[in-house]
């Protein structure tokens, strides 16, 4: 009886994992048609693109993550670690983005993949405010470090950028932070309608920060939280210690124009002017300055006034920016001559005043006024200005 038992056994076992194969390629043919990563954390189609141009990147001098790399194998797989968990299952928030360490020096940079056949304008517009005439203090518009031509891809190019982070992570600690953020877009934007370039998409996504003299270990790109090197969390000096540049980036819609055309029309583009009320009942040509007043007001009020109290005193420049009839707002140069009046007539109590958020629990305002007042006190000691970016 036992002798047939084992045989039975053994074929049981055979065709339960003839079985398991087939649920197992099915599985894969099911994730295959529906674009599913074959493991958790693995790599998406996009990222394939970016390792399958790993060894040319390196060979220029720009070194991917160790995720990118042709011989990558998950650290997660054959152990019971959780895949979230590991550093090499982490992504950019976009697979058009890729994180590289410039070999030469070190520089961390971003590597942005476009298609010039798509964004026609991006190149010329991004080395246009990058070049020399223009490399001046209001200037806030990030530098394209590099432009590398993808070899045998003709519609592929890669832009080398700085390696930024949203400009309210971390968030604001004073009123006189918020300040010195708005007047460095205001001052940005300014700059780039003075020299008849339009953005065309300055939201809230499109604003960034350059922070490396506020971090004094670097932080990792895909988790900004925590340290490079994963040893715990990324300690950061305040704004207005180390006061940051605000930037305008992704120039993929943005145009440039010539003195003479006094109001340049442009009609709305896919992935730009959404929900802009000019473009809300037609889709006429229109001028585009106006409508990147808009933008920028939408993005101050989404990102500063429905997020923070004691806001007031920008509001009813901010209601102007968001006028529906784009003949009512005011210009870049109106803007900002309304804002300095503004900011020039708090009391410096006010500038140095926490910035409280809306939604702070309240029992802990009174402990967090506390440490934010002891704080200020070093920073008058030191004479640290109120509006960071300013002088005393």
């Amino acid at each position: 009886m036992g002798f047939f038992t084992f045989f039975d056994s053994k074929h049981r076992a055979r065709r339960k994992a003839e079985e398991a194969e087939n649920f197992r390629l099915e599985l894969e043919r099911t994730r295959q048609l529906l674009g599913i990563q074959a493991i958790p954390g693995g790599l998406d189609s996009d990222e394939i693109w970016w390792r399958d141009h790993f060894l040319w990147l390196k060979d220029i001098g720009y070194q991917l993550r160790p995720r990118h790399a042709p011989d990558w194998v998950p650290s997660w797989t054959g152990t019971d670690k959780y895949w979230g968990l590991c550093e090499d299952s982490w992504r950019m928030h976009s697979t058009q983005i890729a994180s590289a360490t410039r070999t030469s020096d070190g520089a961390r940079v971003a590597l942005k993949r476009i298609q010039p056949s798509l964004h026609p304008y991006e190149i010329e517009v991004g080395r246009f405010l990058a070049s020399e005439p223009l490399r001046q203090r209001e200037n806030h518009c990030v530098e394209m470090l590099d432009v590398l031509q993808v070899p045998n891809e003709a519609d592929e190019t890669i832009l080398v950028l700085p390696l930024l982070r949203p400009f309210d992570n971390p968030p604001f600690e004073t009123v006189g932070e918020i300040i010195d953020f708005t007047l460095q877009v205001f001052e940005g934007l300014q700059f780039m309608h003075k020299h008849r370039v339009a953005h065309r998409d300055c939201m809230n996504l499109n604003i960034m920060m350059d922070p490396r003299e506020m971090y004094r270990h670097p932080f990792h790109p895909c988790r900004p939280s925590r340290r490079l090197d994963l040893k715990g969390r990324a300690k950061y000096r305040s704004r207005t210690e180390c006061p940051p540049r605000y930037l305008f980036i992704d120039f993929g819609i943005s145009r440039r124009y010539q003195a003479w055309q006094v109001a340049p029309l442009e009609p709305p583009i896919w992935g730009g002017y959404k929900g802009v009320p000019e473009f809300q009942t037609s889709n006429e040509p229109r001028n585009p300055f106006p409508t990147d007043v808009w933008y920028l007001g939408y993005a101050l009020q989404q990102q500063l006034l429905e997020v923070y109290r004691g806001l007031s005193f920008m509001e009813p420049l901010v209601s102007d920016m968001l006028q529906t009839d784009p003949a009512k707002r005011p210009t870049m140069d109106e803007v900002m001559s309304r804002f300095v009046t503004t900011y020039s007539a708090l009391s410096p109590l006010k500038l140095r005043s926490r910035a409280v958020m809306k939604e702070e629990w309240i029992i802990m305002r009174p402990f967090r006024a506390l440490f934010h007042w002891l704080r200020c006190l070093r920073f008058l000691w030191r004479r640290r200005p109120a509006i960071p970016s300013l002088p005393v």
